[in-house]
């Protein structure tokens, strides 16, 4: 029988890491995750039953996920070929790495970002490097040109909308940013759909510009649909190390389906920004309560009194929210998710209970 030490086998670099965690309820309001909370339409999900009668699940889906990528040109002016479909947009935040760097190289992001980042970098061997936001959540392109420079870095991530802070930092600096890094700037646009802002046009001007977006903040989590806007030199690299069939049958067809018929999701995304202004409203009232604006489809606030035991108060009765008091830069923060209008009230008046 063998008895070999796995730990000793697992790498030094992903021992030292943290998983990134998330946590759940099974019951309750879960304003967590900055997912959409409205269900996709009634006519939706009935197509979606009808099709999957007609589903052939025992053949591979198309590796080129061709119907899926002219739905996205159609709805965003590129061209397939610039195109490249991911499981989440996280899946090609790996690859760009894997194509850009070697073991030992630098990439960069803003403090505080996406966490992802720099765990997948670590993953990767490749070595993390930040620039600081200010206090309006913002940062300068001079200062972040610097660091850049002085780590070599090849590759810098920009969240627009940045999540956990929610803001879109501004268009003056990234644009400065973009013309002077002698390297690639990737424009994860995750939660564009809620800002009504978007570096794409940029592409035309730009070679070092990646766009990418994802569905899963507008109603389609639950089956990790993401992709990227490329040059399409840089596209044509990202292929050779894309998984095969990293798409599946049912998510390429629903968000195919979903993107040709957008009205009901685009008023979907009308209630939830209307909500962000109403809850921005709410929470701006409670004294021991400061909210940061928002252009996402969720809002960090700092909890005066203790975020960790405000985070803890309100999961014990039934609303779960990101806790981000670990980060140094976000003590007693919180990140909620904006809800439907009556998740918002219920998170509202239990908020009001258990802050005062």
């Amino acid at each position: 029988m063998s008895r070999v030490d796995l730990i000793e086998l697992v790498r030094d670099k992903v021992k030292g890491l943290k998983a990134y965690q998330v946590e759940n309820l099974d019951e309750g309001i879960k304003l967590h995750a900055n997912e959409n909370p409205y269900p996709p339409s009634p006519e939706l999900l009935k197509k979606i039953f009808q099709r999957l009668d007609e589903l052939e699940l025992n053949r591979y889906p198309d590796p080129d996920c061709r119907n899926l990528k002219q739905a996205i040109a159609n709805k965003t002016g590129a061209i397939p070929e610039q195109i490249i479909i991911g499981n989440g947009s996280d899946e090609l935040i790996q690859y760009l790495m894997q194509v850009l760097c070697d073991e030992g190289d630098t990439i960069a992001f803003p403090d505080p970002t996406f966490a992802m980042y720099g765990i997948t970098a670590q993953c990767l061997g490749l070595t993390p490097v930040s620039f600081p936001l200010n206090d309006n959540w913002d940062f300068e392109a001079k200062t972040a040109l610097e660091i850049l420079a002085k780590n070599k870095t090849r590759l810098v991530f920009i969240s627009y909308p940045n999540n956990p802070t929610g803001n879109c930092f501004s268009e003056q600096e990234i644009q400065k940013l973009i013309e002077q890094f002698d390297g690639i700037v990737v424009l994860d646009e995750a939660y564009h759909d809620f800002a009504g802002k978007s570096f794409l046009k940029e592409m035309d001007k730009h070679n070092n510009l990646v766009v990418l977006r994802s569905l899963s903040k507008i109603g389609l989590a639950g089956l990790r649909i993401g992709y990227g806007i490329f040059p399409s030199v840089l596209a044509e690299q990202v292929n050779k190390v894309r998984l095969p069939y990293n798409s599946n049958s049912l998510s390429q067809w629903v968000a195919t389906e979903l993107l040709n018929d957008f009205a009901h999701v685009q008023n979907q995304i009308h209630s939830i920004v209307e909500e962000r202004s109403r809850l921005m409203d709410e929470l701006s009232k409670l004294s021991n309560i400061i909210a940061y604006p928002s252009n996402s489809n969720f809002i960090l606030f700092q909890a005066t009194n203790g975020g960790e035991k405000l985070f803890n108060e309100l999961k014990k009765s039934g609303t779960l929210l990101r806790n981000l008091n670990a980060h140094p830069r976000l003590k007693n923060c919180l990140r909620v998710t904006i809800g439907t209008k009556q998740e918002n009230d219920q998170f509202l008046d239990q908020l009001r209970k258990t802050s005062l």
